[in-house]
């Protein structure tokens, strides 16, 4: 494994995303544990993605346009479901100073399903991995699955640090309501726009 491959990996991570942000709301809306629970559900939902790649059905779904159609835009549902989440009243994704914490499953199932039904994953892994295996292809799969689990723990560690970080900041600004209502409009806006974006996605 190379240190090109961690750069690149890290560099990926690292850039804000879905499930940064859905780390980041859980955050400031539930404190650390939830956004913990956020952070490993999100690294979950990377599985499915990393197996399809390896197996080579990310090309399937590169190549069928139907199945990249109905993947698609049951996340691009998902997320305008998350955005209203962010916006209603005791929602899931609402900051509010009195909300009891979720359970971590239900915190985690959410994440993972935030990735699951992103179809550009699959093929991100299939564009990403390839071009770092030694070249054996008797030992290709082996090296993608190695890859995929650093590039899972990587993302784990920097989303429990975005988490951390929303969690430390949740005590200061769940003392101003108009910053509370700023926060829950600006999540919404950004996942409509996370799921626009999505919607104009190609195979």
């Amino acid at each position: 494994m190379t240190l090109q491959f961690l750069l690149t990996a890290l560099v990926v991570v690292v850039a804000p995303g879905t499930g940064v942000i859905y780390t980041i709301a859980l955050g400031l809306g539930q404190g650390r544990r939830a956004s913990i629970a956020a952070a490993f559900g999100c690294t979950l939902g990377i599985v499915p993605h990393l197996l399809a790649a390896t197996l080579g059905l990310a090309a399937i779904l590169h190549t069928s346009a139907v199945l990249f159609t109905i993947v698609k835009f049951a996340g691009v549902a998902y997320l305008l479901y998350l955005a209203w989440q962010a916006v209603h009243s005791g929602g899931a994704l609402a900051i509010q100073p009195d909300r009891s914490r979720e359970a971590d499953w239900r915190i985690a199932r959410r994440g993972a399903l935030i990735n699951i039904l992103n179809p550009k994953l699959s093929i991100f892994f299939l564009a990403l991995l390839p071009p770092f295996l030694s070249g054996n292809p008797a030992t290709a799969s082996a090296e993608m699955v190695a890859m995929g689990t650093v590039f899972m723990g990587m993302t784990f560690a920097v989303f429990i640090a975005y988490g951390v970080f929303a969690a430390a900041a949740r005590a200061y600004l769940l003392q101003s309501e108009r910053v509370m209502v700023w926060l829950n409009r600006s999540f919404a806006a950004i996942f409509a726009a996370l799921a626009g974006r999505l919607a104009l996605e190609r195979a």
